[in-house]
């Protein structure tokens, strides 16, 4: 009778899988060849692909299974390894190839006659040699076209890999928070953006609840600028406030009126209206006092300047940072900073968008200045230098679902200058206009999002540039639609300036300027105010829930993820650092 008997079994004494490395079997015959690991994206399917005759590994073939070669079914690439799919053991290490470098270098050419190519192969256009089969094919490996080697847009496979919608939230920059998070801050509510895209809220039109400031007449003239007349952007030395919430003496009037439930200005209401938009991190302070909100900024925060092509597929960066957790790197910090960069551009549009507001109006009459119904309230009688443009509009918007629930919202609007002409009175809300600047820095740039150049594309193709502009600016235009069409404006004039020198960002000219009503922009950049609104509900039913205290509305810097904190009420206040300056006050005066 046949018997059978069990092999010895090796254990591994350390605990872990596989055989261990101090105790394998002397006939183990793999004991030298090395392992290689694998990718979690590698497909699994076979060992061994016996049929594969591109797949022998050799370094001529590598750019194929890396998805760098031929394009769209060049040949031995196939339409399998399409649209960046990485191909079987593509992110393994070579250790098992195996080159026969001495047996090769003993073979010699022996015909040296060159074949003629035919363009395309034998079945021009179709799968398997067009387009791309040849070297001398568009997209082949030695041209410059569409997909070459050496053509930019992504490399060998006619852009490399797929591009899909939304491409910017995506990206693989890592960047750092709005606002530190302290440890002793407590998560309460954590939202994604696609669940605030479902949101849906229509409110009706606003009740006015007065209006304080000054505005000029719109200079007609600006109307008519062309990039063959450019205008010099000047430098105008004008007094504009953009004070937080709780600092407005005309909303702290109104909440002891328990005029409404919600205090806001519309700086920060679009933010959170367009906050699916948003790539950049930003931050709200919400202050619950009794029944009350008040959403406030940060000084010094995101909503003091303005983004440039955030919602482009490669923004611009700012340079790299030392890590936290590395004070031993060492990083090259360049002796001028880079004009370029995300910080600069951000700190050059805002001077851009205020100069050209305070340029654009006429101060000299006639027309005469407007006057509202109650002057500048944040204009002291100390203050000698003059004042800008400006109108602030108090309006009433009535967030409640039914009849009987009693939501209201303050929210302090802007306005620019109003459009003078027959008939118009823009103390009963005719004729005003928000004035916005667009610039151009250097189209050749990182960052740029491949946009137009403006001198030879703006007047015979503006299209293109709107086009160009409304996809890499997507958030900021949809947040000044929403500013606009809160404050009540029948206009929105939008300038496009770019640099007198690409490199240099001190010098600026207006090359056009567009007049827009701010409905109809809304309808071309699919802004959607009944969205907007379901937004600030939700976010406001939250608060709500909660108990008296200051919070923070994080949107992540990385995610399209927006976060509620509950915060101490010492935040953001300086009172500590109030402290150790009048300490250190104090012992100087002893």
């Amino acid at each position: 009778m046949a018997s059978f008997s069990l092999p010895a079994i090796n254990d591994n004494p350390d605990g872990g899988w596989g055989p261990s490395s101090s105790n394998l079997p002397p006939q183990f015959k793999f004991k030298d060849i090395p392992y290689a690991p694998y990718s979690k994206t590698d497909k699994l399917g076979r060992f061994a692909d016996w049929n594969d005759i591109s797949g022998d590994n050799r370094p001529q073939n590598a750019a194929q299974s890396s998805g760098v070669g031929p394009t769209r079914g060049g040949a031995g690439g196939g339409r399998g390894r399409r649209d960046g799919q990485p191909a079987f053991g593509s992110g393994t290490a070579s250790a098992f190839a195996y080159f026969h470098v001495e047996d090769e270098s003993s073979f010699s050419l022996v015909d040296n006659k060159t074949s003629t190519v035919r363009r395309g192969g034998p079945m021009s256009r179709g799968r398997g040699g067009a387009r791309g089969g040849t070297p001398w094919n568009r997209g082949g490996p030695n041209n410059r076209g569409r997909g070459g080697f050496n053509a930019g847009r992504g490399g060998g496979q006619r852009g490399g890999a797929r591009r899909g919608w939304r491409d910017w939230e995506r990206s693989g920059r890592t960047r750092e928070s709005s606002v530190a998070i302290s440890p002793e801050w407590s998560m309460l509510e954590e939202i994604e953006f696609h669940r605030l895209a479902k949101l849906r809220l229509e409110v009706d039109e606003p009740e006015d609840l007065g209006s304080y400031g000054r505005v000029y007449a719109w200079e007609k003239s600006y109307d008519r600028i062309t990039t063959k007349s450019e205008q010099p952007l000047q430098l105008v030395d004008r007094i504009k406030y953009n004070t937080t919430t709780s600092d407005d003496p005309v909303i702290q009037e109104l909440a002891a009126k328990d005029t409404a439930t919600i205090y806001t200005t519309d700086a920060i209401l679009s933010v959170l209206m367009c906050a699916p938009r948003s790539v950049y991190p930003w931050d709200i302070v919400i202050v619950r006092e009794g029944n009350k909100l008040f959403l406030d900024k940060r000084d010094g925060g995101p909503f003091d300047t303005v983004t440039v092509n955030e919602n482009a597929a490669d923004p611009p960066q700012d340079p790299t940072t030392v890590n936290p957790n590395n004070p031993n790197e060492k990083i090259a910090v360049p002796d001028t900073p880079a004009i370029n960069s995300a910080t600069s551009l951000s700190l050059e549009a805002t001077y851009i968008n205020q100069n050209f507001g305070f340029q654009s109006v006429i101060e000299t009459q006639p027309p005469a200045p407007v006057d509202f119904e109650k002057s500048n309230p944040f204009y002291g009688p100390d203050e000698t230098e003059p004042l800008a443009s400006c109108g602030y509009r108090y309006r009433l918007f009535d967030l409640g679902v039914t009849e009987d629930e009693d939501i209201k919202i303050c929210v302090r609007t802007e306005v620019d200058a109003y459009s003078a002409g027959q008939g118009i009175n823009p103390r009963l809300g005719q004729g005003l206009v928000t004035i916005r600047a667009l610039n151009e820095f250097d189209p050749r740039s990182q960052g740029a999002g491949g946009a137009p150049d403006w001198r030879t594309k703006l007047d015979a193709q503006r299209g293109a540039v709107v086009a160009t502009e409304m996809k890499n600016n997507s958030c900021k235009l949809a947040k000044w639609t929403v500013q606009s069409v809160l404050a009540g404006a029948d206009l929105m004039k939008i300038g496009y300036i770019s640099r007198a020198n690409p490199r240099d960002n001190t010098r600026h000219v207006i090359l056009s300027t567009t007049s827009t009503r701010p409905t109809d922009f809304a309808v071309q950049l699919n802004v959607s105010l009944a969205n907007g609104w379901g937004i600030v509900r939700t976010v406001t039913d939250l608060c709500m829930k909660q108990p008296e205290g200051k919070y923070v509305l994080v949107k992540d810097p990385n995610k399209p993820v927006l976060r509620l904190y509950s915060v101490p009420l010492t935040a953001f206040t300086g009172e500590d650092d109030d402290e150790d300056f009048d300490g250190d006050e104090l012992e100087t005066g002893v």
